[in-house]
């Protein structure tokens, strides 16, 4: 039976993007016919504009998938900040003392350990590298989705009716696909919000990411290429309310005082904004004919700052799993192909969100036993090598089941 296309991928954010452009470039999935349904396509920023409000920290096998979609090169002319270090405490202790650890490339016989790079310029390069080889992109959203036997057909908002032997929701957090799917999730809400912002330092940054753990929750001061320092600081709701209410003098000086002081006085160069932080887990990640990525399939909290890079191993996996497929003359949307991405990356997964929502948890503990233990785990990291090797070869996404796709240099 003949498709309006092999794969519909709903939703061009980082991690649709991120999906079309790699499936088209992969070799064992590049034949596919992709559509990417996206009703708000960015543009790439214009030279000489600001840099955007949202950024990720981007680990080593993230930039590797953008390497290979040939996305890397936009987003590095655009400004993506290497951080070589890691610094994170306890809000109890200081940067250097006994409750503290940092993470060192240099350790790794690594050049960094990440890029702070701007969200929009990689949505918009990796769907500049998905259109150039093939991908359409069709602007507009999903209205109903009916998955068959032998197709999955969407009807879209603008009034068309596609086919498509498989469906991948990459829509987000509210994804449409998956509600329509009838696909369950588990979670909460934290009832905090990330308050965003980028800040000019009285210190230079060092190349340094920079994360207190206060009990309200974690601050993070990430370097940015141009010399200022991008904000993410976890707060209760009320508490955020008052921050985004107060003029830029006054921010600053709170924000100067919550990261004591690393770096100096901050000064705001940007207005801030909020988002609402939560946990979130799909108890699928496919049915017949749908396969979830990225924040569709996931939610985590910011802490260790591996959400988009979650999502990027999806699409990784996902391109794998579907490349086997292909190569075995198999249907890529039957459920059993599917199943077989849906294990490998609940194994990847589930455990970093359990970390994740633990240490919010723990952190964020005044209890004297949960406090001295926290601080003492800390020491105990910066001490013990091999953990501390382990742990930053996780974050950088170049430990576990890493896809052959990114698993190294080719």
């Amino acid at each position: 039976m003949k498709h309006d296309f092999d794969m519909v991928i709903v939703g061009g954010g980082m991690v649709g993007a991120a999906l079309a452009a790699l499936a088209s470039c992969y070799r064992p999935t590049e034949r596919l016919r992709i559509g990417l349904l996206e009703p708000r396509p960015v543009q790439a920023p214009a030279a000489g504009e600001s840099f955007g409000l949202r950024v990720s920290a981007l680990s080593r096998a993230s930039q590797r998938l953008l390497e290979r979609t040939q996305a890397w090169d936009a987003v590095a002319a655009r400004g993506a900040g290497a951080y070589r270090r890691m610094v994170v405490w306890d809000a109890a202790g200081t940067p250097t003392g006994s409750a503290s650890v940092c993470f060192d490339a240099a350790e790794l016989g690594e050049p960094d350990l990440g890029h702070i790079v701007e969200n929009r310029s990689v949505q918009a390069a990796l769907i500049e590298s998905a259109l150039a080889r093939g991908v359409t992109l069709l602007r507009s959203g999903v209205e109903s989705l009916e998955a068959g036997e032998t197709a999955a057909t969407l009807a879209t908002g603008d009034g068309r009716r596609l086919t498509a032997a498989l469906v991948v929701a990459a829509d987000g957090h509210d994804s449409a696909v998956r509600r329509l799917a009838g696909i369950e999730t588990r979670g909460w809400e934290y009832g905090q919000q990330g308050i965003v912002a980028h800040l000019q330092s009285e210190r230079d940054h060092q190349q340094t990411a920079w994360q207190r753990f206060l009990p309200t929750g974690p601050l993070a001061l990430l370097p940015l290429a141009d010399g200022r320092v991008s904000l993410v600081w976890s707060v209760q709701s009320a508490e955020a309310e008052a921050l985004l209410a107060l003029d830029d003098a006054a921010f600053g000086e709170r924000v100067s005082a919550a990261s004591a002081g690393v770096l100096g006085a901050l000064t705001p160069t940007t207005p801030r904004a909020g988002f609402p932080l939560r946990l979130m887990h799909a108890a699928d990640y496919s049915r017949p004919r749908i396969a979830l990525v990225g924040d569709a399939a996931h939610g985590v909290h910011p802490l260790a700052g591996q959400g988009v890079n979650l999502g990027f191993m999806d699409c990784a996996a996902l391109a794998q799993v579907l490349g086997d497929a292909m190569a075995g003359g198999g249907d890529i949307g039957d459920h059993v192909v599917l199943r077989r991405y849906e294990r490998w990356r609940k194994a990847e997964n589930l455990p970093a969100m359990a970390l994740m929502d633990g240490l919010k948890r723990l952190f964020g503990s005044e209890l004297p036993l949960l406090a001295w233990a926290r601080r003492t785990g800390l020491g105990l990291v910066d001490r013990v090598e091999p953990l501390k090797r382990s742990l930053i070869r996780r974050a950088m996404g170049v430990a576990g089941e890493v896809p052959d796709f990114l698993a190294a240099q080719r």
